[in-house]
């Protein structure tokens, strides 16, 4: 697995992107009357990846604390009108479901229809007895009913000079709106910002005390975005994906000269030192984390591997 880290040395500088892997999408869960602060939350997921995991994640995100509360659904409006929704089952796929939606062409559109999507959404909502309809299977709306206020809870406009941790949650995805919001976190202090599981991390040119052991503690074992954005929690996921799936992991750091990219080098090697610890080798395993930092510094890029 690649994991990622932007650096950029002035708010100015111009900010490409990139995007999630082939491997992945980004899949917008619609929150509506559960959350006054997100219009929707998006979850970074694969073709394999089920309707189980994707709501825990979401759930993460808007820090609802008991999943077994909550459900998935996909909903199909038109006209401003619910048309018809479905319960989604724990093993479905959202992805796969999501890629056989038919498309918009008008970019104008584009929040209004679900992120490009003709009319389809996924939402989350809490689950209930008292609703005989929450089947696996369609359910057709004829005439108004109690989800019409769902629907006008995702069809309000966005909260305007909100800031946003995670790029992916911006409702007009442009670059005047990716720099807004990076310059709007920056003046707040807040210099790093996630796309995904991308880091994008600004550089101040001063010291932020976000770096002692109390940092450290507080990003391990944490999914990516159950925290503040922080290059913690992209040395502990690029750790622990490498013990849990045994599988080597690479971190790529890139960005102009100057913009940061041996410091953040540096962090995440003290990160990645400080979960060494907690093994059976772990002096062992510092010192070779340690040693190989001088060689990893080429060019405009730094690249490391954790090799399992």
């Amino acid at each position: 697995m690649l994991h990622s880290v932007m650096d950029y040395g002035t708010v100015g500088n111009r900010a490409l992107v990139q995007r999630m892997s082939r491997e992945t999408n980004m899949v917008r869960i619609y929150t509506g009357p559960l959350s006054q602060e997100h219009e929707f939350v998006s979850v970074e997921a694969e073709k394999v990846t089920t309707a189980d995991d994707i709501l825990k994640t979401a759930c993460v995100k808007m820090m609802l604390h008991s999943v077994m509360d909550y459900e998935l659904a996909e909903v199909f409006s038109t006209g401003g009108q619910l048309c018809k929704e479905r319960r989604l089952e724990d093993g479905e796929n959202p992805v796969r479901i999501q890629l056989l939606w038919p498309k918009i062409v008008n970019a104008d559109h584009d929040r209004l229809s679900g992120g490009g999507y003709t009319g389809y959404r996924f939402y989350i909502r809490k689950k209930t007895l008292e609703n005989p309809h929450r089947t696996s299977g369609w359910v057709e709306y004829n005439e108004p009913n109690p989800m019409n206020n769902f629907l006008t809870a995702f069809l309000k406009p966005p909260i305007i000079n909100k800031e946003y941790s995670d790029l992916c949650n911006l409702p007009d995805f442009n670059e005047r709106t990716l720099l807004d919001n990076i310059k709007s976190r920056f003046l707040n202090s807040n210099i790093y910002t996630y796309v995904g599981s991308i880091l994008i991390a600004v550089n101040p040119y001063k010291f932020f005390p976000l770096y002692n052991p109390k940092y450290v503690k507080l990003y391990q074992s944490k999914r990516l975005g159950e925290m503040p954005p922080h290059i913690f929690a992209i040395a502990d996921a690029a750790f622990y994906t490498m013990l849990r799936n045994k599988s080597n992991q690479c971190i790529v750091i890139s960005g102009e000269s100057g913009s940061g990219k041996t410091e953040s080098t540096n962090l995440l090697l003290h990160h990645l030192t400080a979960l060494s610890h907690k093994g059976l080798h772990g002096s062992g395993v510092e010192q070779t984390i340690l040693g190989a930092g001088p060689v990893l510094e080429v060019g405009s890029y730094c690249c490391f591997f954790l090799v399992e």
